[in-house]
């Protein structure tokens, strides 16, 4: 975890095993320095720890940086619970501290009862693996010591030199679900199997090297079910190809659970690909679509990027992989038509100025070149077998209330150029960021 020339930060919050941390670090000769935080959720409670570490730290002369937060507030900012804003905080303050200080390793006081009841915890929550596999003694810049020790030990380790430590009394409160694990469960769990403490860590380490295994089977899973993906999708799974794998349910939780879909959402994906086109699913900030034996995920920010935009004679605007451009010619200087999809030319009399760049609506319509009567523009994509994904961020130049391209695709009939009548041509053009742009 580290060695006897780094500089070790030690998160003390006053409790008996960040206490034991302490102490028993300086007994063997590490270099410390502590760091506390106030999370003022306690009352005067949290300002009597901030007190016990300030003359804990004085007596044993260690350096202590201290910060307060106002966690609640915090919490409620960031949309997140109580305990998810402590633990955002006080790891962030830490690596600021570490940094500051010039310090190797954040030591925290993690023991095996915690690692016990977080295996416990991660059960129950319906984890895989990787929660199973408990903490580990290395994350990062964090490390935990104590992490084979059991909260018996550090208290016995304690009492030998009668050393004071401050109680929370929140640990004692059974509305937190972790408690309920500690002072419930887990009492009733040994009267059982008396060894459950240690029967958990052990099931824990094997669980850490099957997981282990299971992600060098994933990497190697990944180069044969996944596909390019671009234009705001994060991720493309082929379906067929899922399902030809040893454990495919396994492999798409993993590839799921980090953007947040819940095991519950996670099968009803699974159970739903293989039969249904067009099917979402949403957790916190991604959307996913399963369309035509694909499995498209994409980040929902992605949408609010594609904003109405005005797009005025001469302009050359940035879209998404690249530029609209717009110019006008007279007609006696195109000899003739092109036909490519990432150009329109229109008969410049029927249009206005400005135009407005924007992505489809619901219900918008268009006459698609070469047909007489109107067709909605979602249906055109559909036939164009566009997903929704691709539908969502089509674009459109609009004249008035008029589309007159659907970008990249086709333009409006209604403003098609008529041979020896049409005197002016407004050409609008797509070029591909990664090409140079024309000369025309």
């Amino acid at each position: 975890m580290f060695s006897k020339h780094d500089g070790i930060l030690v998160a003390l919050s006053g409790g008996s095993d960040s206490v034991a941390l302490l102490r028993v670090l300086l007994e063997l000769g590490y270099r410390c320095h502590a760091a506390h935080c106030n999370f003022n959720l306690r009352g005067t409670e949290s300002d009597r720890d901030e007190q016990f570490v300030h003359t804990l730290c004085s007596q044993l002369e260690v350096p202590l940086s201290v910060t307060g937060f106002d966690t609640k507030n915090y919490a409620t900012s960031h949309k997140i619970s109580i305990e998810m804003a402590a633990r955002e905080l006080r790891y962030a303050y830490f690596e600021e501290i570490r940094k500051e200080q010039h310090l190797d390793v954040i030591a925290v006081a993690h023991h095996r009862d915690d690692n016990v009841e977080t295996f416990l915890l991660n059960l129950i929550r319906g984890s895989g693996l990787r929660g199973l596999s408990g903490m580990h003694f290395r994350n990062g810049f964090v490390v935990r010591p104590l992490l084979e020790v059991s909260r018996n030990d550090i208290l016995d380790y304690l009492k030998t030199f009668m050393q004071a430590y401050v109680t929370d009394s929140s640990n004692l409160q059974t509305q937190f679900t972790r408690n309920k694990i500690r002072l419930q469960l887990l009492p009733f769990m040994r009267q059982i199997n008396p060894s459950i403490d240690t029967t958990i860590e052990q099931t824990s380490i094997r669980l850490h090297s099957v997981e282990k295994i299971s992600q060098s089977f994933l990497v190697d899973a990944k180069t044969r079910i996944l596909r390019a993906t671009d234009n705001g999708i994060v991720m493309m799974i082929d379906v067929a190809a899922l399902l030809k794998e040893i454990a495919p349910e396994w492999l798409l939780y993993e590839l799921l659970s980090p953007f947040g879909f819940t095991s519950a959402q996670i099968n009803d994906i699974f159970h739903t690909m293989p039969k249904h086109t067009g099917a979402t699913f949403h957790s916190d900030k991604t959307d996913l679509l399963i369309d035509r034996g694909m499995i498209q995920i994409r980040k929902r920010e992605y949408l609010s990027e594609i904003e109405e935009q005005p797009f005025n004679q001469g302009d050359r605007l940035k879209i998404e992989g690249g530029f609209l451009r717009n110019f006008i010619l007279p007609a006696t200087e195109l000899k003739q038509i092109p036909r490519e999809r990432h150009l329109a030319n229109l008969d410049a009399s029927k249009v206005l100025f400005p135009l407005t760049v924007r992505p489809i609506k619901r219900g918008d319509r268009f006459i698609p070149f070469g047909m007489k009567g109107s067709k909605l523009v979602s249906d055109y994509l559909t036939d164009r077998k566009y997903s929704l994904f691709q539908k969502q961020k089509q674009l459109v130049v609009v004249s008035g209330k008029d589309i007159i391209w659907l970008v990249n695709e086709r333009p409006d009939n209604r403003f098609a150029i008529v041979a020896g009548k049409t005197e002016q041509i407004l050409c609008i053009e797509f070029e591909p960021e990664t090409q140079p742009a024309s000369k025309t």
